[in-house]
């Protein structure tokens, strides 16, 4: 009986995504591992500190590190299709492989060129060398492997954020554009008819692509613009929009709906409540390879109802995720308006 292919990929055993050895940060580990237990060992030694020979072994070990780096950066493709841990296994054995090879040859050529510079026996050597690159090599392929979960964790949860975020549009505004849909059906079919177009962008862009990564600045604007003209069919000359838009990197990487939940609190929190309205103002820039995003709305005496920071909180928490530490979001009253200021940079800041 033939088990099915969803069966057959539920028993598959899963990897673990090896570091990539190619990249600045993890050569920069091996160095600095390599070079601080030389320095170490050199000066433990009982007998007097011996510069060249101190300078020979930083070489070696400098040396050892580059062919171990380039021999793990050549074969992860390989190694990444083992199932569970092996990768690691693999690249643990590799360590000890090339470290074994390298000290044999090294204490060969010491011997055939007279140098004098080992003064162990060739098994001692090897076997002392093996030992220590075996330990180190596993405290390092441990240190890799808990970053990586720490990482993967992080991004699941990150991912999780992002979709728990998309699949849920508030259900007032859900309801309150049916109503207008309702409303307008007698009265303005063809404003009905628009209306029911971009609740379905509205819908498409919250549940239908979580999966395939960043849009783009445009089209998230073009989403909150959709959003507003919904608003707008309900509040009427209440709500007010300035936009100050011009010159923007329009293909910017954005997340799927980073600006639509602060623009949808501006509306909730800020026009609702006022019995008059109020304006919202919209203000992107570019500067430098980011950009800088400013919205304000009115701030109410009386706060609206239901307001938890929650979205706020997730947006600071995808910007973060997305842009890492150099990226912004501050938000809080000033005088009778509320602010949202963002900072993203771009790929090369």
């Amino acid at each position: 009986m033939r088990v099915p292919s969803a069966a057959r990929g539920s028993r598959r055993t899963e990897r673990s995504p090896l570091p990539d050895f190619c990249r600045l940060p993890e050569l920069f580990a091996l160095f600095m591992i390599g070079a601080l237990t030389t320095t170490v060992m050199w000066l433990a030694r009982d007998s007097t500190h011996d510069w060249p020979a101190y300078s020979v072994s930083m070489l070696f070990v400098t040396w050892l590190i580059l062919v171990i780096a380039v021999s793990a950066c050549k074969l992860r493709p390989r190694l990444q299709r083992l199932p569970a841990h092996l990768p690691y296994v693999g690249v643990w054995l590799l360590i000890v492989l090339i470290v074994a090879v390298a000290s044999a040859l090294a204490r060969w050529f010491d011997v055939a060129l007279k140098m004098q510079l080992i003064d162990t026996s060739m098994l001692g050597f090897v076997r002392d060398n093996v030992i220590i690159a075996a330990l180190l090599g596993a405290a390092m392929l441990r240190y890799f492997y808990v970053l990586t979960q720490w990482q993967m964790r992080l991004s699941a949860v990150a991912r999780a954020q992002v979709e728990a975020l998309q699949a849920r549009i508030r259900p007032h505004f859900l309801f309150n554009s049916m109503n207008t849909v309702a409303a307008l059906i007698r009265v303005d079919p063809t404003a009905a008819e628009r209306t029911v177009e971009d609740l379905s962008e509205l819908f498409r862009a919250a549940l239908g692509q979580h999966d395939t990564g960043d849009g783009t600045l445009a089209e998230e604007l073009a989403l909150v613009e959709r959003y507003l003209a919904i608003e707008q069919l309900r509040l009427g000359e209440r709500l007010r929009v300035q936009r100050d838009l011009c010159a923007l990197p329009e293909d910017f990487p954005l997340p799927r709906l980073l600006l639509q939940p602060l623009v949808e609190n501006a509306v909730r929190h800020g026009i609702q409540p006022l019995r008059a309205g109020g304006e919202i103002s919209i203000r992107v820039d570019a500067d430098g390879g980011g950009i800088r995003i400013e919205i304000v709305n009115p701030l109410p005496v009386t706060p609206a109802l239901g307001g938890t920071g929650h979205g706020l909180d997730n947006v600071r928490q995808r910007v973060v995720y997305r842009y890492g530490p150099k990226a912004t979001v501050e938000a809080g009253p000033q005088d009778d308006r509320f602010v949202v200021r963002l900072y993203l940079p771009g790929a090369s800041a």
